[in-house]
């Protein structure tokens, strides 16, 4: 009895060490004093003040589109990826699927100094498109990730049959192994978009002067001063990435329930 009452205790304390801090912060975006030490009531103003901030807004813009455009395209490159990986000998499978897991294992600050000294060396002008660039470059391994499982378990005598049946190689793909392996490319698709979504050392490595996502310019803001606005941002950005997980998670779950 003992016991178990500590085990009930040890995990409470994780989570309260875990989400304490998200549940201030949600608190505080709806605090209508902009002191942190006493409660003013509760408003959304700050909320709305968020929205009218053309600084902020823009660095949304830029967040969004980036983490769109690099997960569609980390989508299909993983997706092509996974399907040359496949159709390899297991020793060359299991050679290049280490390749690809090394990016998902190395330090984040690793990865951003790396990729800044390749634009560098390179010449491109850091901006927009760097940025855009190195998202795609680190969101591939996941979509790999979660799309080489699917991969394996396809019934490659389908495909073969599709061929045999008069189908295309293009044809066949789109209709037989696409729809097959969707609930993965799905999976591989919301997993980029959410570490797109919330990357900030690659991107403050990569980016240029007057380009900003969330993630930097929340960082901009805070050593100016914590505002409310930040919270309410923060609040967003967090509720954006929970909703993305939980889909990523029901995806697999569905599908083995119609299996």
């Amino acid at each position: 009895m003992i016991k178990t009452a500590a085990k009930k205790f040890y995990v409470f304390l994780i989570f309260l060490f875990l989400y304490a801090p998200i549940a201030t912060l949600i608190v505080l975006s709806f605090n209508a004093s902009k002191t942190r030490a006493k409660w003013g009531g509760f408003t959304t103003r700050w909320y709305v003040s968020l929205f009218r901030n053309d600084a902020i807004m823009n660095a949304l813009l830029n967040t969004l589109t980036i983490a769109l455009i690099a997960s569609l395209t980390a989508t299909v490159i993983g997706t092509i990826a996974c399907i040359a990986i496949i159709n390899m000998k297991k020793k060359s499978r299991a050679i290049w699927m280490g390749i690809t897991n090394i990016p998902m294992l190395n330090a984040d600050i690793v990865t951003g100094i790396s990729l800044m000294l390749l634009f560098l060396s390179l010449g491109l002008k850091f901006g927009y498109g760097t940025i855009l660039l190195s998202h795609i470059t680190f969101c591939i391994p996941y979509v790999i990730l979660s799309v080489m499982p699917r991969m394996k378990q396809f019934n490659t005598s389908t495909y073969e049959a599709a061929l045999d049946l008069g189908a295309g190689p293009v044809y066949s793909f789109f209709k037989v192994v696409l729809p097959d392996i969707l609930p993965g490319v799905l999976s591989g698709f919301l997993m980029a978009f959410t570490m797109s979504l919330d990357d900030f050392i690659i991107t403050h490595f990569t980016k240029g002067a007057g380009v900003d996502t969330l993630s930097t310019k929340i960082y901009t803001e805070v050593k100016k001063g914590i505002k409310p606005e930040m919270y309410a941002l923060s609040t967003l950005i967090f509720v954006t990435v929970l909703i993305l997980l939980l889909l990523i998670n029901k995806a697999p779950a569905d599908k083995k329930q119609k299996a």
